[in-house]
C-alpha cells in the first residue's frame, strides 16, 4: 500500500481595488498577486490512497459524534442497520393502520346482516302464509280444470321464491364476516339417508293411491281432480329434494333448516287439499290419503326439530372441548 502526503501551506490572494471612474475592471497591470501572509491559513489534511482490487469494498464504519449523530444512529455504528430498523418500524405502523382499516368493512357487513334477521322471516311470511290463509278458495279454485291447477301452482311458486330468498339470507348470516375463513358444513350421511327416506315415502304414497284408482282397486278419481288435489304437493316436494341436494353439495350451513321450511308449508298445502276435496266431492280414500300425509309430515317435522336441538347441543359440546383444549 502506497501513501502520498501533501504538506500543508499558507497562501493569501490579494485583489487590488477597482476604481469607479475609469470603468475598467481587470487590467493587465492589475494582475493577481499571491503573497504569503500569516493571517489566513488553509490547511489540507493528508490524503491516503490505497490499492484495492476491483470488486473489493471496505466496511463503512461511522462513529457519529454529538447529539444529532446519537439521535440519528442509535445503538449502532452501521448506517444500514439503522435504516433497516427504521423501515421495520414504518412497516409495522402501516400494517397496524391497514388492519384497522380492514376491520371497517367487516363491521359494515355485520351491520348489513342484522336487518336480514327480520327481513328473511318477513319474506317467508308474505310469500307463503298470507296467500294461503287469507285468500278465499273461490278466488283460486274454479273447479276441476287447468285454470285451478295453474292458480294453485302459482301460489306454490310464489312461496318457493320466498323460501329461496330466505335460505340465501340465512346462509349469508351463518357465514363468517371474514371471507378468508372457510365455513363448510357437511350433512352426515345418516341424516341424508333418513331424510331422503321420508321424502320418498311422502312421494310414493299418493302415487300408489292413484295407481290403485286407475286399476280399479279403489273408487275411480279423474286425473285432473287428482292433479288439483295433490299435483302442487308433488311438484313442491320435487323442488325440496333438489334444494336439499344442492345444499348438501355446496356444504351450506342451511342444510338443517331447508326441510323445516318446506315441511311447515307442506302442512298448510295439505290442509288446503282437504278443503278442495270437499269442494270436489272426492272419494273417501282420497281424503284419508291426505290425512295420512298430514300425519306423516307432522312426524317428519318433529324429527327435524329434534335434529336441530341435537345439533345445537353437539355444537355446544364441540365448542366447550375446543376451549378446554386451548386452555390446556
Amino acid at each position: 500500500m502506497a501513501s502520498l502526503a501533501l504538506p500543508s501551506f499558507a497562501s493569501t490572494t490579494t485583489v487590488p481595488g477597482i476604481r469607479s471612474k475609469s470603468l475598467k475592471f481587470f487590467k493587465p497591470s492589475n494582475a493577481f498577486h499571491i503573497l504569503a501572509s500569516p493571517r489566513s491559513h488553509m490547511k489540507c489534511s493528508p490524503v491516503c490512497c490505497t490499492k484495492l482490487t476491483l470488486g473489493e469494498t471496505s466496511a463503512a464504519t461511522f462513529a457519529p459524534s454529538g447529539s444529532a449523530g446519537d439521535y440519528l444512529l442509535k445503538k449502532t455504528t452501521n448506517i444500514f442497520e439503522t435504516l433497516d430498523s427504521d423501515d421495520t418500524d414504518e412497516t409495522a405502523t402501516i400494517t397496524e393502520n391497514n388492519t384497522g382499516t380492514n376491520n371497517l368493512p367487516v363491521l359494515g357487513l355485520q351491520f348489513l346482516k342484522w336487518p336480514m334477521w327480520l327481513l328473511g322471516p318477513s319474506i317467508l311470511l308474505i310469500t307463503g302464509i298470507i296467500p294461503t290463509l287469507w285468500l278465499p278458495i273461490s278466488s283460486i279454485f274454479l273447479g276441476p280444470n287447468i285454470a285451478s291447477l295453474l292458480s294453485l301452482i302459482g301460489l306454490d311458486c310464489i312461496f318457493n321464491l320466498g323460501a329461496t330468498l330466505f335460505l340465501l339470507m340465512a346462509d349469508s348470516c351463518a357465514r363468517p364476516e371474514v371471507s378468508k375463513q372457510v365455513c363448510n358444513s357437511k350433512a352426515p350421511f345418516s341424516y341424508q339417508f333418513w331424510n331422503m327416506f321420508g321424502t320418498v315415502t311422502g312421494f310414493v304414497i299418493p302415487l300408489m293411491m292413484l295407481f290403485g284408482s286407475q286399476k280399479g282397486f279403489l273408487q275411480p278419481l279423474s286425473f285432473i281432480s287428482f292433479a288439483v288435489l295433490l299435483g302442487p304437493y308433488l311438484l313442491l316436494l320435487s323442488v325440496q329434494v333438489l334444494t336439499e341436494m344442492l345444499t348438501w353439495h355446496w356444504q351450506s350451513p342451511v342444510w338443517l333448516v331447508t326441510p323445516v321450511v318446506y315441511e311447515a308449508y307442506r302442512l298448510l298445502q295439505l290442509m288446503r287439499g282437504l278443503k278442495l276435496g270437499s269442494e270436489l266431492s272426492a272419494p273417501a280414500w282420497t281424503m284419508h290419503t291426505i290425512r295420512v300425509l298430514v300425519s306423516w309430515w307432522v312426524l317428519i317435522l318433529g324429527m327435524q326439530l329434534m335434529r336441530v336441538a341435537w345439533f345445537a347441543g353437539f355444537t355446544a359440546r364441540s365448542r366447550q372441548q375446543h376451549l378446554s383444549s386451548a386452555d390446556a
